[in-house]
């Protein structure tokens, strides 16, 4: 079995890699992603595994690139953009490099498709992120009707330098952290070797397919998930509230400052929308 994950060298991709591995040894997995940084990281982890910096827009044309996906079995799809300033990298990374990865899978009669949609497909946010999740889902659908299409909720675990992690990582180095409101908007964050297990056994079994919501168990509260963090890395870390227009104003100076914060205004309205996930 040989394995292609587009956008592999994230959280979920790493978490799945060493998921993989621990169950299936023997299985070739490919991944392709265009951050170098991740990608090296990811060699060093797992020197079994074929990592390729590339863009995946760039897949037409990269002749070497096509030759190596020639014998794939099943295909996870990863990729996509979760926080950028500019609206472009949005579609680009979530639609247009789909669009391009879809052409080639179809040439290969790929008979395994997984998608790694978003629990953004049922909030009530209309962000870039959410509308470019919702197109990339669709072409999925249309090309490959017998799809399983999983729609994470917030997900923690190793590797993850972008949401809860980042936070631990911000707490342990500054004495403060800023909350926006009161804190007590729900989040159900799914931990993510939990959500690689539902993967792999969407790869052993083909026969299951169509759309499914994957949601934390536990409801909890914003400030509640942050004293836990502070609690686990024993932080020292005091807590502000800060209402969310100032947070909102604080963010776009922040977006005057990096061209690619890791949270944004639009994360933010996103984050106190007051979304809550039905369990199943």
């Amino acid at each position: 079995m040989k394995i292609f994950l587009p956008g592999g060298a994230g959280l979920v991709g790493l978490n799945l890699i060493d998921t993989i591995e621990s169950n299936f040894p023997n299985w070739q997995i490919l991944v392709v992603d265009k951050d170098t940084k991740k990608v090296n990281f990811g060699k060093k982890l797992y020197p079994k595994v074929e990592f390729v910096c590339e863009d995946l827009n760039n897949l037409s044309e990269n002749n070497n690139l096509r030759k190596s996906i020639q014998d794939i079995n099943s295909c996870v799809i990863l990729q996509a953009e979760i926080s950028n300033l500019n609206a472009s990298e949005f579609i680009n990374n979530n639609v247009l490099s789909t669009q391009t990865l879809i052409k080639e899978l179809k040439k290969l009669n790929c008979k395994r498709i997984i998608h790694i949609s978003s629990s953004v497909i049922n909030s009530i946010s209309d962000d870039i992120y959410t509308k470019t999740k919702t197109e990339q889902e669709i072409i999925v659908k249309e090309n490959f009707p017998n799809s399983l299409i999983l729609r994470p909720t917030l997900m923690f675990g190793r590797f993850d330098n972008k949401h809860l992690g980042w936070i631990a990582n911000f707490m342990s180095k500054i004495p403060i952290l800023p909350i926006p409101g009161n804190g007590r908007f729900i989040r159900q964050p799914l931990y993510v070797k939990d959500f690689c297990s539902i993967i792999l056994k969407g790869l052993e079994d083909d026969s299951i397919n169509g759309t499914f919501n994957i949601t934390g168990l536990e409801k909890i509260s914003y400030l509640s998930l942050m004293k836990k963090i502070k609690t686990i890395i024993k932080s020292n870390t005091i807590f502000i509230f800060i209402p969310k227009s100032v947070f909102s104003l604080l963010l776009k100076i922040w977006a005057l400052v990096s061209s690619k914060p890791v949270f944004t205004d639009s994360q933010l309205n996103a984050l106190l929308a007051g979304d809550e996930f039905d369990i199943f």
